[in-house]
């Protein structure tokens, strides 16, 4: 279980900054007037979401190495 418990601690953040982006991103550009855009909301936070995995999976590894990297010196 612990084999993937760091996958699964990564798709709790990512789903959670995900969630929060698109509501915001939402609100900006449309607002509460648009009619459907619970719809839109969904519909952009299932195309980010994957992204936004894949990428954190990427890239907090290499953070990891470059904050030891910064810090031993």
């Amino acid at each position: 279980m612990k084999l993937f418990a760091k996958y699964v601690n990564t798709l709790f953040v990512v789903t959670a900054m995900t969630l929060i982006m698109a509501v915001c991103v939402l609100i900006l550009n449309n607002g509460y007037e648009k009619e459907g855009w619970i719809f839109t909301f969904f519909k952009s936070w299932l195309i980010m979401l994957p992204i936004a995995y894949v990428s954190a999976l990427i890239i907090i590894p290499l953070a990891n190495k470059l904050t030891l990297y910064i810090f031993r010196a």
